[in-house]
């Protein structure tokens, strides 16, 4: 196979071959900085403790938490058929999410790290019989791999922003080699499937995006019924999933609006959870009041910006605000996915930087069931607006509800779609049983 690569391939396994006695150190600076388990890096190394069950075993890998979530209602449909589920991910608030939200017979694992012999132990121990790579995380030695052990590969949920293509095209050999291993490339749109097309996938399909089919997130209801006492008679404005640079805006914002609403409570729901001390500094260095979930702090009666740094409730936030911020947009990051929220009763307001939910973004504006604001100028107006008119924010719930709804269906053409590949690993479970 290596003689067959191009040669940016070739290096890439020689480099990464190279650097393998360097993943210790590695693994040490990532744990200082919370982006490692302390108690699961074997894992990265390709080394599991967990047993392999018995029987064929469809492998899952997303990046993080959104790829993760896209998959949930497939791995609902693929248990269902008593398929077992192996479920890799590359961070630790997904492994969190997986841990909170999904069965405990969905064995999760960190993806090794990229490296010829630790994709290839990994793969030794696990040996799974299909594999589903979500969107388009793909790393080259475990596509490679996966393809030489003759594991029937599919890109699910394909996503190929238009930011992307242009860079992968400048390296239309390497992208082309690695995507001509999949067996079958499932694409969220048009131009998705276009773009993966062009850069040498075969058998390119669109099936639209599974996120628009993902469930509502639960809520605990105690915590749910507490907070809701707590919150009483107080507008509640969510900002979900924000990232460097907006909380200040938030912030700016909240106390634009708060000398003509000052029972007004903004929560801030930061991407990454371990930012929420740094988000309560910014808060308390603008001089207002606030609390921290991670530390146990309430939004008491005094509290203007709660900073919610937990993983897993973002369900119990939508369900307490009426006005949802979706965060990754007024910076350049590409936006966060708005469908749990629009599920959730949440009126939808989102900055200019939506690349990455492109479409659906497109589809909720111009049905009028979220509202684009261009700056934090915009994101006072639209929010003052809204509070104003608790119709108008029905309004918008109701066209959003009916965006999604409209969009939905991904999972039943994905099933489908799927339905040979799956069909073997049902004739492998009879086979297991038989033996």
């Amino acid at each position: 196979m290596a003689n067959t690569l191009p040669m940016a391939l070739r290096v890439y396994r020689g480099l990464s071959s190279a650097a393998a006695p360097l993943a210790p150190a590695l693994i040490r600076q990532r744990l200082k900085h919370g982006k490692e388990d302390p108690e699961r890096t074997d894992e990265r190394r390709g080394l599991s403790h967990d047993t392999r069950p018995l029987g064929p075993l469809v492998w899952i890998h997303g990046a993080s938490v959104g790829e993760v979530l896209a998959a949930a209602a497939l791995i609902e449909r693929l248990r269902a058929l008593n398929i077992r589920i192996l479920l890799t991910s590359g961070t630790v608030t997904s492994a969190a999410i997986v841990a909170n939200r999904f069965p405990p017979d969905v064995i999760h694992q960190y993806v090794p790290y990229d490296t010829p012999h630790f994709v290839e132990r990994f793969l030794d121990h696990w040996r799974p019989s299909l594999g589903l790579f979500i969107e388009s995380d793909l790393w080259p030695n475990l596509i490679l791999a996966g393809a030489s052990r003759r594991v029937p590969m599919v890109v699910i949920n394909g996503r190929m922003s238009p930011r992307s293509f242009p860079r992968w095209r400048r390296m239309s050999g390497t992208i082309s080699a690695l995507l001509g291993r999949f067996d079958l490339c499932l694409a969220q749109s048009q131009a998705d499937a276009e773009r993966f097309s062009a850069l040498g996938a075969r058998n390119v399909i669109t099936t639209g995006n599974l996120k628009l089919d993902v469930p509502a997130p639960p809520a605990d209801p105690v915590k749910l019924e507490r907070l809701m006492a707590m919150t009483r008679g107080r507008p509640v404005i969510v900002a979900a999933s924000t990232h460097p640079g907006e909380e200040e805006m938030l912030i700016a914002t909240h106390k634009a609006l708060s000398s003509a609403l000052p029972s007004l409570l903004t929560v801030i729901v930061p991407r990454h959870p371990q930012r929420g001390s740094a988000i309560a500094d910014l808060v308390a260095g603008a001089g207002l009041q606030t609390g921290l979930r991670s530390r146990d702090g309430q939004p008491l009666a005094g509290t203007e910006i709660y900073v919610a740094d937990t993983i897993g409730e973002l369900g119990l936030f939508y369900r307490l605000a009426s006005i949802v911020f979706m965060g990754g947009s007024l910076v350049e990051h590409g936006g966060q996915n708005p469908i749990e929220a629009v599920k959730l009763g949440g009126a939808i307001v989102h900055g200019p930087h939506v690349f990455n939910f492109a479409e659906v973004y497109e589809a909720l504006d111009s049905a009028a069931g979220a509202r684009l604001a261009q700056d934090q100028v915009a994101l006072v107006r639209q929010f003052r607006h809204l509070l104003a008119d608790p119709e108008a924010g029905n309004s918008l719930v109701a066209a959003g509800s009916r965006v999604v709804n409209q969009l939905g269906g991904a999972l039943e053409r994905t099933m489908a779609a799927l339905e040979p590949y799956l069909l073997q690993v049902r004739l492998e479970m009879g086979t297991a049983r038989d033996a």
